[in-house]
């Protein structure tokens, strides 16, 4: 009785492990929060009676993003097909035949039948198999500079979250961009961004409906000895 106790308590044991590991990751982590920009030095004010400091009149200067904190937009243009088919078949067949031995110039027989060996075998195997997968993601999403590479390009990330509901839906982007991709309207196509990290996840009713639990997990998980 006792190492049947164990056994039960084992096995659930297991079963929280491979819930916990099955599950989603925090959608809150450090790494996605956006990077405020520094904090700049106090000076003090140059007003004049044309000039004010505060008013930080840029005439000539290039009005997309290129400093740590500038906002930038990320038209979001994802799209992707892919298309896998395979198709196997393999047939084989042998036959062999044995004449009956020789024995004092007669053929070996026996019960008045002659005892020769046939043997036939044949094998046949059919396999297909097809996998299709297509995604789309539209949208625009805007995000700030968290951090201006040595080489000049931009190091961009940035996150929207949308509470529609009982459940929340949140977009987040990171990767680096070029200053030559921005255009002139401060947007850039998410095909133009290296190193993209998109995701596009949800929480809440509609979420946790659509999510096994942690028992069904368990059961499709590693950890399932059968």
């Amino acid at each position: 009785m006792f190492t049947r106790c164990r056994i039960l308590t084992a096995l659930c044991a297991l079963a929280l492990l491979a819930g916990c590991a099955g599950g989603p990751t925090a959608r809150d982590d450090a790494q996605w929060a956006p990077t405020p920009p520094p904090a700049q030095p106090t000076v003090a004010q140059a007003d004049g009676s044309i000039y004010h400091d505060q008013q930080n009149m840029e005439l000539f200067t290039d009005p997309r993003a290129h400093r740590v904190g500038d906002i930038l937009t990320v038209a979001l243009v994802e799209s992707t097909q892919a298309s896998k088919k395979a198709t196997t078949t393999t047939s084989k067949s042998d036959k062999a035949n044995i004449a009956s031995p020789t024995v004092l110039g007669h053929a070996l027989s026996i019960g008045g039948k002659v005892a020769d060996i046939g043997l036939d075998g044949e094998r046949t195997f059919d396999g297909a198999g097809s996998s299709t997968q297509s995604n789309q993601l539209v949208g625009q999403l805007t995000v700030t500079v968290a951090q201006r590479l040595t080489n000049g390009n931009l190091l961009i990330r940035g996150e929207k979250w949308l509470t529609i509901n009982q459940g929340q839906e949140l977009v987040r982007i990171s990767g680096i961009v070029r200053p030559q991709d921005i255009g002139q309207d401060n947007v850039v196509p998410s095909t133009r961004v290296a190193d993209a990290r998109i995701s596009y996840t949800g929480r809440g009713t509609l979420a946790d409906a659509n999510t096994r639990g942690w028992l069904s997990r368990f059961f499709n998980s590693k950890w399932m000895p059968f």
